[in-house]
């Protein structure tokens, strides 16, 4: 590896070392440890704009030393008086242009980038998605696995190289859901249902947070997402459904309520308990809303009956 090469690569640690010294973090953490391709594509694009940042640093400083030099007080100019003059219309043009074209060369990478992180990543478009349903609450997180029919809490487990549809939403204050190993935040807000897509390349353990400050808890709103080959993901599942016990309503209030709590596994999922007010995105959620409301149905409907048959009884009695 040649010294050009070791520069570049050195470069955004360089840029962001300021940030990582007083976050006490190893320069390996975090987002300079991409450990999926959502992680990759957003290093990419942040050591782009550094690079790009620092060439604009180097004209601007390299053009004020050549102006500090060339107009620089000489005992031949002493005592000159500058023509009074109103302005230079090209000056005027290119430091109103040049602006305008740094943010369009910033924002067409940004753009593209966005939009190509709200689907799953081109590495595994072949491959089928897991959904995972995520409730922050105070100050913990909820992790439900409608395919699978399990619950967790301030863990989640997910197989490696397969793309995770996180559904975020909160039963409490609003939230930020980070995992900055395997990709960017998403806000988690009560009523709503945000949608993060993410995927680990590699087997490991990967710490998440909460990146949104919403109370006395938020420091301890940590969980972990452990990456796992796809068997051992099945034989998890195996394990919790033969051994974890039964999610209750009442268990899942007693989470709700603000305070921190350790890792708890359940068999079943809060989606059926959801209601209006602590909405939950997901196709088993609106599924059950709609079975629901079909038995509502069906039930009015044998109860107008029964009225109606009950009322010509006793218009005939009569």
């Amino acid at each position: 590896m040649n010294l050009l090469t070791r520069f570049k690569k050195a470069l955004p640690i360089l840029a962001l070392s300021p940030t990582l010294f007083l976050g006490g973090c190893d320069f390996k953490a975090g987002v300079l440890n991409p450990q999926g391709p959502v992680a990759r594509l957003q290093l990419d694009l942040i050591s782009w704009s550094i690079y790009f940042m620092l060439g604009i640093m180097v004209v601007v400083f390299g053009l004020f030393a050549f102006v500090l030099w060339k107009y620089r007080a000489k005992p031949e100019n002493e005592g000159y008086e500058p023509p009074n003059i109103h302005g230079n219309t090209l000056l005027e043009i290119l430091w109103t242009a040049i602006p305008i074209v740094i943010i369009v060369i910033l924002t067409i990478p940004t753009v593209k980038s966005i939009y190509e992180l709200e689907d799953v990543p081109k590495a595994y478009k072949e491959v089928k998605p897991i959904t995972i349903n995520v409730t922050s609450a105070e100050w913990k997180w909820i992790f439900s696995y409608p395919e699978q029919g399990i619950e967790t809490v301030n863990y989640v487990n997910i197989p490696k190289g397969t793309p995770v549809k996180f559904q975020l939403t909160s039963a409490g204050t609003m939230g930020s859901f980070w995992v900055p190993e395997l990709g960017g935040q998403k806000y988690t807000m009560p009523g709503h249902n945000m949608e993060l897509i993410l995927a680990a390349d590699n087997v490991g353990s990967f710490l998440g947070r909460n990146a949104n400050f919403n109370g006395e808890g938020f420091a301890e709103m940590t969980f972990e997402v452990l990456s796992q080959t796809q068997s051992d993901f099945n034989e998890w599942v195996k394990e919790v459904k033969r051994t974890a016990p039964q999610l209750t309503k009442k268990d899942y209030n007693t989470i709700l309520e603000p305070g921190s709590v350790g890792r708890m596994t359940f068999n079943g999922t809060h989606l059926k308990w959801v209601t209006s007010e602590h909405q939950h995105g997901g196709t088993q959620s609106t599924h059950e809303t709609s079975h629901d409301h079909e038995n509502a149905t069906k039930e009015n409907k044998q109860e107008e009956a029964m009225s109606t048959s009950s009322h010509e009884h006793h218009m005939q009695h009569d």
